[in-house]
């Protein structure tokens, strides 16, 4: 059976920031995973991890002027030098928490453009060897086009081909399902293609970002076949509750998973 983990800055909103790692083992979920753990003191997301005895998968790399519509800056040359501050203070921060995956944001830019995918790779090289030291996994995920235009990383294929370039074991690719639906569809196929490249798999439901059940994408079959496959890391629920997160977990432990 999968397991999961809890995207803590999209699930348990209900509650105060430190109390969603103990909602999620009262849920059933041994893991988080966290978008923006800057905010909050490191000593307190490790003690509150701790307490609630759940394991920390994935955080982001750091957007710092995310309000402003800044979403990383990996495949940007001119942002060389700012990019291994972020990528130092997110390993800082992932060894503090003990976070087993730092998701890398590319940021905005061209696909085509020969500079930025250079820059990226260069960036993605050099962070492994630095990542790879604490331990630490590395993501590249792409975005969809609707909700992130202009991102440079859109697709799998891309994504793939960049991690060839880049060469390292502890790079992987995150396959999202919502993303994936919207790109290219056929998630199926897609995840069968990819399954040797992924490292963290994460769901939501096309076309509004709801829990399974809410939206297109039969998750009764995609996480039976993530299981058949033997995939034997943790599945992501990234997505925006339809009513409260409470709610939105019911469909999982009516279909067995929870």
């Amino acid at each position: 059976m999968p397991r999961f983990d809890a995207n803590i800055d999209l699930l348990f909103t209900e509650r105060p920031f430190l109390s969603r790692f103990q909602a999620a083992r009262d849920a059933g979920i041994g893991a988080v995973e966290i978008l923006f753990p800057y905010a909050h003191d490191r000593g307190e997301i490790a003690e509150a991890a701790r307490a609630a005895m759940v394991d920390i998968t994935l955080i982001n790399t750091p957007m710092p002027n995310a309000e402003a519509g800044d979403i990383g800056c990996a495949a940007q040359p001119d942002r060389r030098g700012e990019f291994e501050r972020l990528m130092a203070q997110a390993l800082e921060t992932a060894t503090a928490i003990g976070a087993a995956g730092i998701h890398v944001m590319a940021g905005h830019g061209n696909p085509g453009d020969a500079a930025a995918n250079d820059c990226l790779v260069a960036n993605l090289k050099q962070a492994a060897v630095e990542a790879g030291s604490a331990g630490v996994r590395l993501m590249l995920e792409p975005l969809n086009t609707v909700d992130r235009p202009g991102y440079f990383l859109t697709t799998n294929d891309h994504a793939c081909r960049l991690l060839d370039r880049i060469g390292a074991a502890n790079v992987r690719l995150q396959f999202d399902a919502y993303h994936t639906q919207i790109m290219t569809g056929d998630l199926t196929r897609a995840f069968r293609h990819l399954y040797d490249r992924i490292g963290h798999i994460q769901i939501a439901n096309p076309p509004d970002r709801h829990e399974p059940g809410v939206g297109e994408i039969d998750f009764d079959w995609f996480l039976r076949l993530v299981d058949a496959m033997g995939y034997p890391g943790p599945v992501g629920l990234e997505y925006n509750p339809a009513t409260t997160t409470e709610a939105s977990l019911v469909w999982f432990k009516d279909h067995g998973f929870l």
